[in-house]
């Protein structure tokens, strides 16, 4: 992809992630998302129905008359998007990649974070860690995010969930709000989430197709593995072989579901063709 064309794409995808951020997800991702505590921003008098133990007795003394505390909430958090590139996520069958579903909620998050003052920091990861762009604030640093989304290409086509989660609590020393985007099709990272999601603030969002979720009769079809590159021959005429397909594929999302909410983490899935607007809207609202 030549200069231009990257930045017209970044330009496409920020005006639109931008627009939803700065209108929909921005007092809903604020009210969602809290701050770390309070901090003393001022004194003022004491007004009626304010909590009397605000009081600052010192200044009350001062002045002879009653003054009160004003705190402000720490405001001031990390947002770190995890952001599966594998073999997987560049497929779809209807308007759009996953990955490019992806790569606009991701967009959306940041912007919503960048509008509340906060940082966002970046992993990409296949099997292994493919690029970690550290958090940082700013628009410039929103659009590098955005830019790597768009062109970054992997060494690995493989799937490691557990191998990034393990990696952020090493990189992440404080709380941070993380948000791991995937198609989940996968397993073995529950334990490892376990531990992440009693430091960090969790959520996972499954981006999937739905020609992914069964396999239609089209007779003998050759089909490839994206993760691993392996041609096959299979009878998608045969009734047992899509039913196959159906039961591992179900396994994989019902061990998602499982895995993110007995963590205690948050816990969403997007197909390609869904508003993922609603989708994000809808989880902010229940959590706020």
């Amino acid at each position: 992809m030549d200069t231009k064309e990257l930045l017209k794409k970044v330009r496409k995808i920020e005006i639109k992630t931008r627009r939803l951020s700065d209108h929909v997800f921005g007092g809903e991702y604020h009210s969602t998302f809290k701050g770390r505590g309070m901090t003393f921003s001022e004194v003022r008098q004491y007004q009626f129905g304010d909590d009397v133990r605000n009081i600052d007795w010192n200044v009350t003394a001062r002045y002879n008359e009653p003054f009160i505390k004003v705190f402000e909430e720490e405001r001031e958090l990390t947002l770190m998007l995890v952001v599966d590139v594998s073999g997987s996520e560049f497929f779809g069958t209807q308007s759009q990649f996953k990955n490019e579903v992806v790569t606009e909620i991701a967009a959306t998050l940041a912007f919503s974070a960048m509008q509340n003052n906060d940082k966002t920091g970046l992993i990409l990861f296949s099997d292994e860690i493919e690029l970690f762009i550290p958090p940082k604030k700013g628009k410039s640093h929103v659009l590098r995010i955005i830019r790597e989304l768009i062109e970054f290409r992997p060494q690995s086509k493989k799937t490691d969930v557990a191998q990034a989660l393990k990696y952020l609590t090493n990189v992440m020393k404080k709380k941070a709000i993380v948000f791991v985007l995937s198609d989940f099709i996968t397993h073995d990272y529950r334990d490892t989430l376990k531990i992440v999601a009693k430091k960090h603030d969790v959520t996972g969002i499954r981006v999937f197709d739905p020609r992914e979720e069964e396999i239609p009769n089209l007779g003998v079809v050759e089909m490839q593995d994206e993760e691993t590159g392996e041609n096959l021959l299979v009878n998608t005429g045969s009734k047992a072989v899509r039913m196959n397909y159906h039961r591992y594929y179900r396994e994989r999302v019902d061990y998602f579901q499982d895995a993110f909410t007995k963590s205690g983490a948050g816990a969403i899935s997007c197909r390609v063709d869904e508003s993922y607007v609603k989708k994000l809207l809808g989880y902010f609202k229940r959590r706020a």
